[in-house]
């Protein structure tokens, strides 16, 4: 199944889904497809990202603000990824990826992700992301506002606040 059909297959299917807010948490239920695969014969490394920008366009796309990006030249970058792998997703299995942004500070979202099969974390881990406009990053209070939503994160998770600081020492 082509990466590309799976894009606006999700794009085209998150219109019909009910409005969220950031801070909420979506599920998506996907299929792992063959060319999805490594030479272990489960779902490769590389694919979990990819997935996990499926998820994001699926999110952004509920919340109102792929649109509101349209309109004023923004778009979505990555910043970084934190991935733990516990153990494989197998070919033509279904499984369940459960997204959300539980905080944000003045310049990055963080996303939190886990794969799920059976009721098993599959994989899980957290990224983080800014929005890019003409002049560089948008502040997160500016991009907020925009959507209507107060600027004021909820408090950091422990992993969030751990990883951050990790992030920080590799790069010292």
């Amino acid at each position: 199944m082509n990466l590309y059909f799976r894009l606006l297959w999700v794009w085209w299917r998150a219109r019909f889904k009910p409005p969220i807010l950031i801070g909420d948490t979506i599920e998506m239920t996907l299929r792992v497809w063959p060319n999805d695969l490594d030479l272990n014969g489960h779902m490769n490394n590389g694919r979990y990202m990819t997935i996990i920008d499926l998820a994001l366009v699926e999110y952004l796309s509920r919340a109102g603000f792929l649109k509101l990006a349209w309109r004023h030249g923004w778009r979505p970058m990555l910043g970084g990824s934190l991935i733990s792998f516990r153990r494989g997703l197998k070919p033509f299995r279904r499984y369940t990826l459960r997204f959300s942004m539980p905080c944000w500070d003045a310049r990055w979202s963080y996303m939190r992700f886990e794969f799920l099969q059976g009721g098993q974390v599959m994989a899980q881990g957290h990224a983080k992301g800014a929005i890019v406009g003409s002049g560089g990053i948008v502040s997160s209070e500016q991009t907020y506002a925009a959507l209507g939503q107060k600027a004021a994160s909820p408090p950091f998770p422990a992993s969030v606040l751990a990883w951050i600081e990790a992030d920080r020492l590799v790069r010292v």
